[in-house]
């Protein structure tokens, strides 16, 4: 593996980036960045956030590096989504595939972003406290609505750093 490069908005991507790059000892750069650093056809890890299923920068990183896995950060549960964002982003089964769960803070968020979160929290916010049996993923989801929250840690990333230990 050459690096570690990551597309970010609100920088939950950035750190998780950071703090893999620290576990892994791989150099991290915003996909920006590495188009200058990292030489064409290099091996990456990708991490990209997550909209919609959508993980942004994916199809361009895939395009200039051997990408050996994917990181998408999100406001699921690490570890859910992934047929869906797997299916939604065209990621072949060879490739591991991990779900984070990013910090979220509304504030952050910039034009047309800010705006369709605002819609989101309020809609799916009120369906979701509206809803008498929630699934704790369901609890962790309106409390992260609702309060906003720091998700971002080293344990999230558990499943990456063993699958990066076990082919090294």
């Amino acid at each position: 593996m050459k690096a570690i490069i990551y597309t970010s908005n609100t920088g939950s991507t950035a750190e998780y980036a950071q703090l893999l790059g620290n576990e892994l000892n791989l150099p991290v750069h915003s996909l920006q960045q590495a188009k200058n650093k990292v030489p064409a056809g290099s091996e990456i890890i990708y991490l990209g956030w997550i909209m919609a299923g959508g993980i942004k920068g994916y199809k361009e990183a895939a395009k200039l590096y051997k990408v050996r896995a994917v990181c998408g950060v999100g406001m699921g549960q690490t570890g859910t989504q992934l047929k869906e964002v797997r299916d939604k982003n065209a990621i072949p089964q060879r490739i591991p595939l991990f779900t984070l769960q990013g910090n979220f803070d509304v504030k952050k968020l910039h034009g047309a972003y800010r705006f369709m979160m605002n819609v989101m929290v309020k809609t799916a916010g009120k369906g979701l406290a509206n809803k008498t049996d929630r699934t704790t993923e369901e609890d962790d989801m309106l409390d992260m609505m609702v309060n906003g929250g720091k998700r971002v840690s080293l344990q999230n990333m558990k499943a990456i750093t063993e699958w990066y230990k076990s082919i090294h």
